[in-house]
């Protein structure tokens, strides 16, 4: 069951952000990425935007991100989002799980936080109500563990 996003007052203190969104399952993507743009934007964050073909393609923009963000000190998190859906083989899930274990090792790497929000659902309706609500988008509690993170890898810096 989900529950409703409880939105939480968080500032960017100037932070950079980046999202690395798939253009498949579009509807669905764009929806994520219009919330979680919404939130970081309320929050006074500058935004990068990235888009790529599918979600296979996430995890090496978001490479080359947290890579020159380590030598530039200058993300403060990378979003990813993207919709897997399900169908008839095993390949989605192959798809979901290669994206998930790359994006924890990047994180990991380069001391960058990294929001995973590719999504591996079963069919459309789990989609519309994941992505095209207001009360459970996963975009905006995207940006909001974004900001989040962001304030937690500073308060460990001594920022």
């Amino acid at each position: 069951m989900l529950t409703s996003i409880k939105l939480k007052m968080l500032r960017a203190n100037g932070g950079n952000f980046a999202i690395v969104a798939s253009r498949y399952n579009a509807r669905y993507v764009d929806a994520m990425l219009r919330a979680a743009r919404e939130t970081l934007s309320r929050a006074g964050a500058k935004i990068q935007i990235v888009r790529v073909p599918g979600a296979y393609e996430i995890p090496i923009v978001a490479a080359r991100l947290a890579r020159k963000s380590a030598e530039d000190e200058d993300l403060a998190a990378i979003i990813c989002l993207g919709v897997i859906l399900r169908g008839e083989t095993v390949h989605a899930a192959h798809i979901g799980e290669a994206v998930s274990g790359a994006l924890m090792k990047l994180q990991l790497q380069y001391e960058v936080p990294v929001i995973h929000e590719v999504l591996l659902l079963e069919n459309e309706a789990q989609a519309q109500k994941r992505c095209l609500g207001k009360k459970h988008n996963r975009g905006t509690e995207a940006a909001q563990t974004a900001l989040e993170m962001a304030q937690v890898m500073r308060s460990l810096s001594g920022e």
